[in-house]
């Protein structure tokens, strides 16, 4: 691995000295609040439609199933083709989907109750039945016309979101010099856990007072200023030439990370943590049965994670590159179960918010080593693939994660669903510090460099 020399001044906003840089993450900010405030309503109007955890699971298998089968290929088309217009095109379908889904909330009622649709939630049914323990089945609601199209319609829009995925991450270091790309992963890490924040308040409030349709409208809207703002975008580096088309190099991102057990011990370590510790799925469920919330508490337990990850994510930024990178990200994953066993065991809603909060000051950490590994160490040839590929480890856990939460709440209830998640996350750790020594004794970020 190539190294550096380290640099005696830290500029904290160097990356956002720059207006391209500036005019891209203020697009790719816009966006991801009205996804996530799309992400707070269609879960909460789902549960409430059916009063079922298993069908909040289902709503991560949705999302799942387009990961595993079109990542790889997004990889190679972010490769291959202009990341700008691959971005443009996707915010475009977003907007317009968006639309559509405000438009089915709205008229749901009008949807009529034809022999398919009742067939598929005569499906969604069964399927619940067969996990739901705590809820009776007289209980449950799976007779709206809409439900099933509901459903559709969030698997073309994760279809969408996988397939521009690689390009809106690999073509941040072709916006700005090698030297301020460190400094702009952290940045796009804060941006990230801000919208994450407003996005899910700004969504319970709109629920309360305005209704689920304003929410798809306003993510529609947001998708439609990031196309504007993406047509001042512009390369400050040209990117690397498309290599000649085959199937090994479909799979190029994956050899790469496997030759680089560095990236695949943070990858492998951050998917297992998501995937056991994540309780954001069962959100909706301690809101209503353990917390006894309406939307807009459900909307700042939503939002938790992220107010402490915006303070983590500003420190970082602020403060000179991590030194021990390996054994920092080793130490956030175990305290993040930790914190999520605490959500697990409150009854209370203040200690609850207050583990939650915890969780994303540690997870912070894990995303800006994580993130800065891949750009760093990666070509810019290989960028698209090779996020692709850590696309597939991160969003399969958040989505796998979803429907173990949500399936093991229907089963076991949801603190058993928490507290034995949060042990797995911590058990994941101690076996990759033990796999991976290299990783304990990980350099310096800022020293790292992109490697063939």
């Amino acid at each position: 691995m190539q190294r550096m020399p380290a640099t005696t001044l830290h500029d904290p906003y160097a990356a956002l000295r720059v207006a391209t840089y500036r005019d891209y993450m203020t697009g790719s900010f816009l966006s991801l609040i009205g996804r996530q405030a799309v992400s707070v309503a269609v879960t909460w109007e789902i549960y409430q439609w059916t009063r079922s955890a298993t069908a909040l699971g289902l709503v991560g298998l949705i999302n799942v199933i387009p990961l595993l089968v079109l990542s790889l290929p997004a990889g190679s088309i972010a490769d291959r083709y202009d990341r700008r217009r691959i971005i443009a095109c996707g915010a475009g379908l977003g907007a317009l989907l968006s639309a559509v889904l405000a438009a089915l909330s709205y008229f749901r009622a009008a949807v009529p109750d034809t022999a398919l649709l009742r067939g598929a939630n005569g499906c969604l049914r069964e399927i619940a039945l067969v996990f739901e323990r705590h809820t009776a089945p007289a209980a449950l609601n799976f007779d709206q016309p809409a439900l099933p199209l509901i459903f559709l319609l969030l698997l073309i829009i994760a279809v969408v979101r996988i397939i521009t995925g690689p390009a809106r991450s690999s073509i941040i270091p072709l916006l700005l010099p090698q030297s301020a790309l460190p400094n702009a992963i952290t940045w796009n890490s804060s941006a990230f856990e801000i919208a994450t924040v407003a996005g899910p308040a700004l969504g319970g409030f709109i629920i309360a007072f305005g209704g689920f349709q304003v929410v798809y409208l306003l993510d529609a809207a947001l998708g439609l200023l990031f196309l504007l703002l993406l047509r001042n975008v512009r390369y400050h580096q040209a990117p690397a030439p498309a290599q000649q088309r085959s199937w090994r190099g479909v799979l190029a991102g994956a050899e790469f990370i496997w030759r680089r057990k560095i990236i695949l011990g943070a990858s492998s370590l951050d998917m297992f943590a998501t995937l056991l510790g994540g309780a954001t799925a069962l959100l909706p469920v301690y809101a209503d049965q353990v917390l006894h919330v309406g939307p807009i508490g459900l909307g700042w337990l939503r939002a938790a994670p992220s107010i402490g990850a915006i303070g983590m994510a500003l420190w970082l930024a602020h403060r000179a590159p991590l030194g021990e990178p390996g054994r920092t990200l080793l130490w956030s994953v175990a305290g993040f179960g930790l914190a999520i066993m605490v959500f697990g065991f409150s009854h209370w809603y203040w200690l609850s918010f207050a583990a939650l909060l915890v969780t994303g000051v540690f997870d912070n950490v894990s995303v800006v080593v994580r993130q800065s590994l891949v750009q760093l160490l990666t070509p810019d040839h290989l960028r698209g693939r090779v996020t692709s590929v850590n696309q597939i480890f991160i969003g399969s856990s958040n989505e796998i994660g979803a429907l173990r939460a949500g399936l093991m709440a229907a089963l076991f209830g949801p603190v058993a669903a928490a507290v034995w998640g949060g042990i797995g996350t911590i058990v994941v750790v101690g076996f990759v510090a033990a796999a991976l020594p290299g990783l304990r004794h990980l350099a310096p970020l800022h020293t790292l460099r992109p490697e063939d």
